[in-house]
C-alpha cells in the first residue's frame, strides 16, 4: 500500500474546517449513508467483511466495548479514510467522539488532515476501552470477599459450600471473563487500525508519525492490562471450582469410609438373617454376645486400617 501524503501545520482549532474533513455518519441513518455514498463514492462494505480498500478509501472496522448507562456494550465503528476526508460510521451519541474533539481542541494540529483526526479518534476509543477494563477490574475487586469465602469452603453458618452457593459468583465471573475477552478482541482491532494509519502517515510528517507510534504503544498497554485481568478471572474461576471439587471429594470420601466400616457388620447380619433349619449359634448360651462382638470387630478393623493409611485426614 502506498502511503498518501499529508501536510500538518500548526493552526488554531476550527470546528467548521474540521467538519469538511471529518464526516460523522450515524450507523442507523440510511438516508445519511446513502447521501454520503452519492457525494463521496464511499461503498461502506459490510462490517463482517473486515478491512477493505478501493481507489479512494481504506475501510477499517473497529469493534470495541464501551461503557454506557446500561453497562458495557459492544460497538462497531467503520472508518473510511481518503486523502482529504475521514468518514466514521458509528452509533449516534458515540461518546469517544466527544473525547476526540476535546483532544483536537488541545492539539489543533491534528485537525490539519484526516489522518490526524483518525489518530485522535483511535486514541479516544483506546481510552474508552481502558475504562471498560478498569470497570472489570473494579468488579473483580468487589467480589474478592465472596470469592475468599467460597474458597474457604464454608458459609457463614459453617456449612460446606455447595454448587448452589457458588452459582451467582460463578455467573458474575463468567460475565467478567466475557467482557474482558471482548476488550482483548477490541484492542486487537484497534492495533490493526493504528498499523494501517501508520502506513498512511508520510515520513514528511514526523510529529503525526510519532503520535501514531505512541498510540500503538498505548493500545498495547491496554491490551496487556486486559490480558492480565483475563488471566486473573480464569485463575479465580479455577480456584473456586478446585475448592468445590475438593469439598465434593471429601464428601465422597466420608461416604466411602462409612460404607467400608458398615459393610462387614452388614455381611454378618445377612448370614444370621438366613432361614436355615440348623444354626448352632442360636442354641449357644453366649451366642448373642458373641455375635455382637463379631459385629464390633468387623466394624473396627476396617476403621483401624483406614486410620493407619491416613485416609481420615
Amino acid at each position: 500500500m502506498t502511503p498518501r501524503t499529508q501536510t500538518t501545520t500548526t493552526t488554531p482549532f476550527d470546528a467548521a474546517a474540521l467538519d469538511t474533513i471529518w464526516l460523522r455518519v450515524p450507523a442507523d441513518d440510511d438516508t445519511a449513508l446513502a447521501a454520503c455514498r452519492a457525494a463521496h463514492g464511499a461503498v461502506f462494505p459490510h462490517l463482517s467483511d473486515g478491512m477493505e480498500e478501493d481507489d479512494t478509501f481504506i475501510y477499517i472496522p473497529v469493534t470495541q466495548m464501551i461503557r454506557s448507562p446500561d453497562g458495557p456494550r459492544r460497538v462497531t465503528v467503520l472508518f473510511a479514510l481518503a486523502d482529504d476526508l475521514l468518514i466514521t460510521v458509528a452509533p449516534a451519541g458515540f461518546a469517544p467522539f466527544d473525547r476526540a474533539l476535546t483532544r483536537m481542541r488541545r492539539n489543533p494540529a491534528l485537525t490539519a488532515g484526516p489522518r490526524g483526526v483518525m489518530q485522535a479518534v483511535l486514541h479516544a476509543m483506546n481510552e474508552a476501552s481502558a475504562e471498560v477494563v478498569e470497570h472489570a477490574s473494579t468488579a473483580l475487586e468487589a467480589m474478592n470477599g465472596e470469592i475468599e469465602r467460597l474458597s474457604a469452603g464454608r458459609d457463614e453458618k459453617g456449612r460446606e459450600i455447595g454448587v448452589t452457593d457458588i452459582q451467582a459468583t460463578t455467573f458474575a465471573l463468567n460475565g467478567t471473563e466475557e467482557l474482558v475477552s471482548r476488550c482483548l478482541e477490541g484492542q486487537l482491532m484497534l492495533a490493526r487500525a493504528a498499523r494501517y494509519l501508520r502506513m498512511e502517515v508520510n515520513g514528511d510528517d514526523p510529529d503525526l508519525a510519532s503520535l501514531v507510534d505512541l498510540l500503538g504503544a498505548d493500545i498495547q498497554g491496554v491490551k496487556e492490562r486486559a490480558a492480565f485481568e483475563h488471566d486473573k478471572v480464569r485463575f479465580l474461576q479455577q480456584s473456586i471450582l478446585a475448592s468445590l471439587d475438593v469439598k465434593q471429594n471429601q464428601i465422597v470420601k466420608v461416604f466411602t469410609i462409612i460404607t467400608a466400616v458398615f459393610l462387614p457388620p452388614t455381611l454378618i447380619a445377612t448370614f444370621y438373617g438366613m432361614n436355615f433349619a440348623v444354626m448352632p449359634e442360636l442354641t449357644w448360651e453366649h451366642g448373642f454376645p458373641i455375635s455382637i462382638g463379631m459385629t464390633l470387630v468387623a466394624a473396627l478393623l476396617p476403621l483401624w486400617y483406614i486410620k493407619q493409611k491416613g485416609w481420615l485426614r
